[in-house]
């Protein structure tokens, strides 16, 4: 049996935001007005729409992941520096 459905190359990657800007121009042009998240952070929502795509958020474009690595830096540092 063949199998004609099509396959993205492997390792083949898009912004994270150019899928759901896709998502929502869609919508958008059917008559609709999506919001994401509301007026707060969009990323959890974002990423659960991905999700629901298939679509595996990753790290990089998630600001979210950014905002915890940068908190936990300056927690670092104020350790460091009460230790001095």
């Amino acid at each position: 049996m063949r199998d004609d459905t099509p396959q993205a190359p492997a390792g083949e990657t898009y912004s994270q935001w150019t899928i759901v800007n896709v998502v929502f121009q869609h919508l958008v042009e059917e008559g609709l007005h999506p919001t994401l998240g509301g007026n707060g952070d969009p990323g959890e929502h974002a990423a659960g729409l991905l999700q629901a795509l298939g679509v595996t958020p990753t790290a990089e474009g998630d600001a979210r992941i950014q905002r915890d690595v940068h908190q936990e830096l300056a927690q670092l540092r104020a350790v460091l520096m009460e230790d001095n």
